[in-house]
């Protein structure tokens, strides 16, 4: 099929298309007539919040209606948000997966690109203005940047994921859930190394574990039967294990200096990153340096994204590694006995969160690993839901094409199974001229005059960014189309550049998008690309294979960046040896590095050659199913900025709303 030639520029759809009515009530599980919400646009853009609170909300009862769920298939959390069961799988087992559509970006600037708004418009032009069944799968996003220096992360404008103030806050407690998690495991670990140490006699840490009830009977736990079947422990009675098994069953024997589990919160506090913890008097002597994440880059939450299903999720918890024993062997959650727990705690958070745009259509929302420090898209569970749901899935990959959407084909797919259909690549004039040697662009200040006035050969001097983002795309054998994402500044001439550019790379075509000012009716062109791209064949393929060493695989996302080389720092070196000796090897690569460049260095745009990325340390996500990378000064706990935007953030204690989220 030919590429597409024309610039989406002038929407010329006046009228709503005809829409599928089939079924009538949800209460059966037969879907119900969809009827799209419509927008008041107003000219100047209102902010974001004020858009938000302004447009009456369907039900969610009246959503899942639409969508064909049964009410027993929900979890109402008030009347605009549910979550939805697993089961609805199940159900829906022999129905057809839609068109399952990613949305990345371009290497953005530090005010983003409109990808959330991108998502959410797009979905909304393909539901509320072409008649199709669309679902939008989107992640939570963390406090940290809520309160830190992004502000919301619902879309923006007149798309957008609502109740927004709900969508960038608690939500239904599924970050909450994950901090309580991972906190107890943090306990737990040091816990039991004080125990063991002020417990130098393996029988008396025996009775501990294994105590005499009122019968005076021993009893295994959960977790002790599940490490004897590791350990190769055969008995019934605890009584029956010789003085060597109980020393193996019940003394983990913990390096401290092996550990990685760091304690979470949902924060941006700095500092936090390294702290010493134990300095108490009855905790005697008993002191080590450790330190905090944020709670998006937990393995817990890398978990909650890429499981399938509870059993899936206990058995991944199971698998948690955080440090290595005495010896030099792998010690896990379930060596812990706290996998259990967790499951528990986690055991609502599993569901993905129903909630819908300014236009009406579904959207989950539902997991939120950073793609810059974690593997950075929304549930592998969420994902399947839809799909058997709607006839267009359009979910986002966090960040540039670099970071989430390799992680999105490398990672996700490889765990779900899934093939996407389409990708749909996100471009700016001003992030394509920054990438041409603009001046620097830094949140919170006024835009130089060179992003707000035409300038072709600036312009084009950033094309290079956007063209390696498209061949990077194209190298994975799926169509990509391009969505400029427009302010009012863009000029004709600017896009028709980005156009010929973006075929010129193999794209399907580029597309003026104005749905931040106009909804879904802004991006009906780029739906029906889209619509277009999902009928062209494809041959998915993945950048690397499982059987490749861990050092082949970064070298191979490497040069996927444009690098000629990898260097490892000593300590990388020691975790490469470590992980392959313990059979991790075989688990795909997670690269934490910054969003801001194809490099490991934030200043160094554009689509840059000849660099070598520096691997500075690594972790095991064994139970999230990764091993990780930190390139160069990659921080897995942000910093709050000298003026963080909190300063706007209150409540009109007259009406009880939110102000100033964004």
């Amino acid at each position: 099929m030919s590429k597409t030639t024309t610039v989406a520029s002038r929407s010329k759809t006046g009228g709503q298309a005809s829409r599928s009515t089939n079924g009538r009530r949800g209460a059966n599980g037969a879907r119900a007539a969809f009827k799209p919400t419509r927008l008041k646009l107003l000219s100047p853009v209102p902010s974001d919040l004020e858009i938000a609170q302004a447009v009456k909300l369907k039900p969610i009862l009246e959503i899942a209606e639409e969508l064909g769920l049964k009410p027993n298939e929900l979890e109402l959390y008030g009347p605009y948000k549910a979550k939805v069961h697993l089961e609805v799988r199940d159900r829906l087992a022999r129905r057809k997966n839609g068109v399952y559509v990613d949305v990345t970006a371009i290497t953005p600037t530090p005010l983003g690109e409109g990808k959330s708004t991108t998502t959410a418009g797009l979905a909304q032009a393909l539901g509320a203005h072409l008649g199709q069944r669309v679902f939008v799968c989107i992640r939570q996003p963390s406090q940290g940047p809520t309160f830190g220096i992004k502000g919301g992360a619902a879309g923006g404008g007149y798309s957008q994921i609502v109740p927004m103030e709900d969508f960038n806050l608690h939500l239904t407690g599924d970050i909450h859930a994950i901090t309580a998690a991972h906190n107890l495991m943090a306990a737990a670990i040091d816990a039991r190394m004080f125990h063991e140490r002020e417990q130098p006699d393996d029988e008396k840490l025996f009775n501990a574990f294994c105590p005499r009830d009122k019968h005076g009977q021993r009893h295994f736990a959960e977790a002790h039967l599940r490490r004897m079947q590791r350990l190769g422990i055969r008995a019934d009675d605890p009584d029956d294990l010789t003085p060597q098994e109980k020393r193996r069953l019940f003394r983990l024997d913990i390096d401290p200096a092996s550990l990685t589990w760091n304690r979470v919160m949902d924060v941006n506090d700095r500092m936090l990153r390294q702290i010493t913890i134990g300095q108490g008097p009855e905790e005697k002597g008993f002191t080590r340096a450790t330190g905090f994440d944020i709670t998006v880059a937990s393995e817990i939450m890398a978990i909650l994204a890429l499981t399938t299903s509870l059993k899936d999720m206990r058995e991944r918890f199971g698998r948690m590694v955080f440090g290595t024993n005495r010896a030099g062997e792998a010690v896990t959650a379930e060596d812990l006995g706290v996998a259990g727990a967790l499951t528990v705690l986690m055991k609502d958070a599993i569901m993905p969160n129903l909630m819908q745009t300014l236009e009406g259509t579904p959207a989950f929302v539902h997991a939120g690993p950073f793609a810059n420090i974690a593997h950075g898209n929304s549930s592998v569970v969420a994902d399947q839901i839809a799909l058997k749901l709607a006839d267009y899935v359009v979910t986002e990959s966090g960040f540039g094409a670099d970071i989430g959407m390799e992680k999105f084909m490398d990672i996700k797919c490889r765990t779900s199974g899934l093939v996407p259909d389409v990708v749909v690549l996100v471009a700016t004039i001003r992030a394509l001229k920054m990438h041409g040697g603009g001046p620097k662009v830094v949140a919170g200040r006024p835009l130089d005059q060179a992003y707000i006035e035409e300038n072709l050969a600036l312009l084009e001097a950033g094309m290079p960014n956007m063209i390696r983002h498209i061949e990077n795309a194209r190298r994975f054998g799926i169509p990509v189309v391009v969505a400029v994402n427009s302010f009012a500044t863009d000029t004709d001439a600017e896009i028709e550049l980005v156009r010929k550019h973006a075929v010129a790379a193999g794209a399907e075509g580029a597309y003026k998008c104005t749905h931040w000012m106009h909804g879904g009716k802004g991006a009906v062109d780029l739906a029906r690309a889209v619509i277009a791209a999902g009928k062209l064949p494809k041959d998915f393929r993945f950048l690397y294979p499982s059987e490749a060493s861990i050092k082949e695989k970064i070298d191979t996302i490497a040069r996927f960046y444009g690098a000629d080389g990898v260097d490892y720092s000593e300590a990388a070196e020691q975790k490469v040896a470590l992980y392959t000796r313990l059979g991790f090897d075989k688990l795909p690569v997670c690269m934490a590095k910054t969003h801001l460049s194809f490099t490991g260095d934030a200043n160094i745009k554009g689509a840059p050659s000849g660099f070598r990325i520096h691997i500075r340390d690594m972790r095991a996500s064994v139970g999230a199913g990764f091993v990780y990378t930190l390139v160069g000064m990659m921080r897995t706990m942000p910093g709050l900025p000298t003026r963080p935007v909190f300063f706007d953030v209150d409540l009109d204690l007259e009406t009880g709303k939110v102000k100033g989220l964004f």
